[in-house]
């Protein structure tokens, strides 16, 4: 048989240019919208143990497809230098994503070195990772020795036939209900307060497949302490078989959740952050934190392009810009051809100086620019959420 590859390589080739002039990492950099450069999405691995349709299709990622060679990804050194100088521009948020990455080999170790950077004022930056919660029972408690603070866990459904269908390799709900409960037996996303306001769950929703979901979903997280996301069906690269008529946007689900549940909308935690919070309401119609809040995620109908303050980088070394961009840049072949920690902070610096990225804006105006002849659109796959 033949292997199937979804072509990346002619995406991913832009060099990393290093400017004649220095540019010194001062905390300071604005793109061309004027974002500062605040969170840093590291994918570890472009591999994954489900096979949800609204990010790694089964038609798409079968066994036949080819996924990077182990030589091609940054090691956990190189992720660190990496990591070290997007801190030095002022990044302050660090999330490990995938693929699954928890499929990553000895990931703790990378979690001990990214633990160690501080800010140049010397704070300890807000480290975190995204996953399936498949692998969590094992994982969770040598996550947090090595000094993970918080997880974020996709979960699309409570109903067990469901969620099996979204997974598509028939991994039971159960599992990753209890998976979520080692997390916070470990302490991760656990608050001051002995709460866990730090622990997020994600749910995608997609109307033909997950809308039943959502109350129950609401029901059962509401007064555990832990925040329940809804994620608005993106189209996301190539494979999903994207369209709008899919989407539930996020205005129609809160309606849906007032039906049963009195919310407030809540003000953002943090500049730039994607979510819109709403928080559940007591019988005086004030928010009451004991029974906690959801958040939803509004891409598709509500662009947040205004303030977005992430870069991603991909798991063999490409920055890209944007979730939905067609074009990275390599930072790769200047780790691995001897440039200088100052050639490298100095092509970040150029690169985030020239960003102007916004599809969700253009595209909720019917004005995103054409894809130019033999490019598509990463996979979320291959660069997380």
């Amino acid at each position: 048989m033949t292997e199937r590859v979804i072509p990346l390589l002619d995406q991913r080739n832009r060099p990393a240019l290093v400017p004649a002039s220095a540019i010194v990492p001062n905390g300071l950099l604005g793109d061309q919208r004027g974002r500062p450069l605040r969170d840093l999405r590291i994918s570890v691995t472009d591999r994954c143990n489900f096979r949800c349709n609204y990010c790694m299709p089964k038609e798409v990622f079968d066994s036949n497809y080819k996924y990077l060679p182990h030589s091609s990804l940054l090691s956990f050194e190189e992720i660190t230098r990496i990591a070290r100088l997007f801190v030095a521009h002022g990044v302050q948020k660090l999330r490990l994503t995938g693929g699954e990455p928890l499929l990553r080999k000895n990931l703790e170790v990378l979690i001990e070195q990214l633990a160690l950077l501080r800010t140049p004022e010397g704070k300890p930056l807000d480290l975190t990772l995204t996953t399936n919660g498949s692998l969590l029972r094992r994982k969770a408690a040598g996550l947090k020795a090595a000094g993970l603070q918080r997880v974020t866990i996709s979960l699309d459904g409570l109903d067990d036939a469901i969620f099996r269908a979204m997974n598509d390799v028939d991994f039971p709900v159960a599992d990753v209900l209890d998976g979520i409960e080692a997390a916070k037996e470990a302490g991760l996303g656990q608050d001051d307060k002995g709460g866990f306001s730090g622990l997020k769950i994600n749910m995608v929703v997609k109307k033909s497949t997950n809308l039943s979901e959502i109350i129950p979903m609401a029901r059962h997280f509401r007064g555990s302490g832990i925040t329940l996301r809804f994620i608005e069906y993106m189209d996301v690269g190539e494979t999903n078989g994207w369209q709008m008529d899919e989407v539930l946007p996020s205005a129609d689900l809160i309606t849906l959740l007032q039906t049963e549940f009195p919310l407030v909308p809540l003000q953002a935690s943090a500049p730039g952050e994607t979510a819109q919070r709403w928080g559940y309401a007591n019988d005086q119609g004030v928010f009451d934190p004991r029974l906690g809040e959801v958040g939803v995620i509004s891409s598709v109908t509500q662009a947040f392009c205004g303030d977005c303050n992430r870069a991603r980088l991909s798991t063999e070394g490409q920055l890209y810009l944007c979730l939905f961009a067609a074009q990275g840049h390599d930072l790769r072949s200047l780790l691995r051809n001897g440039a200088s920690d100052a050639d490298i902070a100095s092509a970040i610096g150029l690169i985030w100086n020239q960003r102007d990225d916004r599809y969700s804006e253009l595209r909720g105006q019917n004005l995103q620019p054409q894809p130019v002849p033999g490019q598509k659109r990463v996979e979320m796959s291959y660069i997380g959420g």
